[in-house]
């Protein structure tokens, strides 16, 4: 804890008044369950932006503010975290609006470990998706709290008790409706408040979305209310009612603040139906900032000493700049602009200068930020992911983040040779953000390089960035490697190409840290190897991480 004179007394208590406030949450979900349109509506209510831009309408030229690199606004998809911050009803947000596609899930882990909460969004027609489990599952293993958004009310879709019970059987975590759609057969006109008990109705939306949605609130017993209803509607709007309060979960902070309970709200991002109601709940229900485990044990959030992590790196969100940013979630201590850090990584004192904070790719100096917050610092090439920033006096690191090994590989190199220069430095700042892993192979000369990735959608969007932001054409050949494996002799010594048996079965390379990888085609090509050579040690990442 904080220890302070008696002067301090009064920032003390603004200096915890400001953690409070914070709010830092990542919104995750299957692809297309409307996760960039949640958060363009989320920052129209919180008054950051006048007019919500539509990710899939062909009416408007707007794209999501979230979706600030070009292939995104071309592809109507998100690739890459975007960090948004703005205030509401007293709170400080930080959204992370983290990639939709799958084969960004390493983006997407690091993202997580950023976050404080999560707003699961789940496809009223769909329901539990794919994607949406294996994000759940990271969130579970952290504890984070969950809060379910069931998106596309708008829509024909399951029927909510069948959601819950798929919720309960698929996820593993039971729910609490905060409110509850009103309607039959998927046409719903509105929501129930549990807690407010109170009913409200949503006028016709004629702005697909783009402005605040109006509404008539009122008591379920009111007349008028009772009216727009109809009979049919509110009976069954009273015998589900009575059912969840009987029968369903007891609400239970502490549940939700494990992960063990989720509260659940119903709405349409896409019509602003019932995205307020759901934002003033979660800021009363989510947590502030929480403690950290570090080797020096939990840092908590109060402690006078500055801290942050480096989880994400991006380059070149301003193109006329060519820039470099490191973004740092803030553990512990007051951040001031220009205060000098202690870099675990190089073991340097490190100057952070030009902080900046963000709408997308919007962004702000700013002088203060605190913990809960993610703050971007230009980066001349020192940060790495995973790194801590600490106090000089107080040194320790933070839990490193977990990696997934690669399971997509392709030969790439520069289509012109005399732009060699551009494609190396293009493709080690990607590399460097964690978007594609970069191997060598053993006896082969510069001009080309394997890359690895967990999907297939990320050679896409390195080859569209080497165009556009280093002005590389490449040449990409997919290898038929599915497989991969770090290699360490028992005895401690270099495994070579020549001391390791089987090699004629796969590809020799060596990571960017100079470590032997050896690729295979499959599982069956593996076991040979390993058979046959028992004095060597395999590893699905580097031997120093974790798997994710």
């Amino acid at each position: 804890m904080r220890t302070f004179s008696l002067e301090d007394v009064m920032s003390v208590e603004e200096f915890n008044n400001e953690i409070q406030k914070r709010r830092t949450f990542a919104i995750i979900s299957h692809p297309d369950a409307g996760k960039t349109t949640l958060t363009e509506k989320l920052l129209l209510y919180g008054g950051a932006i006048h007019l919500a831009g539509s990710i899939k309408s062909r009416k408007t030229q707007r794209h999501a503010v979230s979706d600030w690199m070009e292939i995104e606004k071309q592809r109507g998809i998100s690739v890459t975290s975007s960090v948004l911050q703005f205030d509401y009803d007293g709170c400080r947000i930080n959204i992370l609006d983290t990639p939709g596609h799958q084969d960004f899930s390493e983006d997407t882990y690091r993202t997580l470990m950023a976050v404080d909460s999560a707003v699961m969004i789940i496809d009223v027609a769909k329901g539990v998706e794919a994607q949406t489990k294996k994000l759940f599952k990271v969130c579970k293993q952290r504890n984070i709290p969950i809060f379910t958004f069931v998106n596309k009310l708008d829509r024909y879709g399951k029927e909510p008790l069948e959601l819950m019970e798929e919720i309960e059987s698929v996820l593993g975590i039971r729910s609490y409706p905060m409110n509850w759609p009103i309607g039959i057969d998927g046409k719903y006109k509105g929501v129930y408040d549990r807690q407010k008990r109170q009913i409200e109705l949503f006028d016709e939306d004629a702005t697909h979305g783009q402005k605040e949605r109006t509404s008539v609130t009122g008591d379920i017993t009111d007349p008028q209310i009772a009216e727009l209803l109809g009979v049919t509607a509110q009976q069954a709007l009273a015998e589900d009612i009575e059912l969840l309060d009987t029968a369903g979960e007891a609400f239970d902070l502490d549940k939700i603040a494990h992960g063990e309970l989720t509260p659940m709200f119903f709405g349409s991002a896409m019509t602003n139906f019932g995205v307020q109601n759901f934002l003033e709940e979660y800021l009363k229900l989510a947590p502030p900032p929480a403690p950290r485990n570090s080797s020096a044990g939990l840092i908590l959030p109060d402690n006078e000493n500055f801290s942050a992590f480096v989880f994400k790196i991006q380059a070149n969100m301003n193109p006329a700049h060519r820039d470099r940013l490191a973004f740092i979630r803030i553990c512990s201590g007051k951040f001031e602009r220009g205060m000098s850090v202690y870099h675990h990584k190089t073991n340097k004192m490190i100057k952070l200068s030009q902080p900046q904070q963000f709408l997308a790719q919007e962004r702000q100096i700013i002088d203060v930020a605190y913990p809960g917050d993610i703050v971007g610092l230009f980066d001349p090439g020192v940060f790495g992911i995973g790194d801590t920033l600490c106090d000089a006096g107080h040194k320790f690191d933070f839990a490193d983040f977990p990696v997934f090994p690669p399971e997509k590989f392709a030969r790439v190199q520069a289509k012109d040779t005399m732009k060699r220069k551009q494609f190396v430095k293009g493709i080690t700042q990607l590399t460097q953000e964690g978007a594609v892993q970069l191997f060598q192979q053993a006896g082969a000369g510069m001009e080309s390089y394997i890359v690895g990735t967990v999907g297939n959608l990320q050679f896409e969007v390195l080859e569209y960035r080497l165009k556009n932001e280093y002005g590389v054409d490449i040449l990409m050949q997919m290898q038929h490697y599915e497989v991969a494996r770090w290699l360490v002799n028992k005895d401690g010594s270099e495994v070579t190409p020549e001391s390791l048996r089987g090699t004629d079965r796969g590809m020799f390379v060596y990571d960017m840290k100079q470590r032997p990888v050896l690729l295979v085609n499959n599982e069956w090509a593996l076991g040979w190897i390993v058979d046959n050579n028992p004095d060597v040690d395999l590893f699905h990442v580097p031997p120093d991480k974790k798997e994710a």
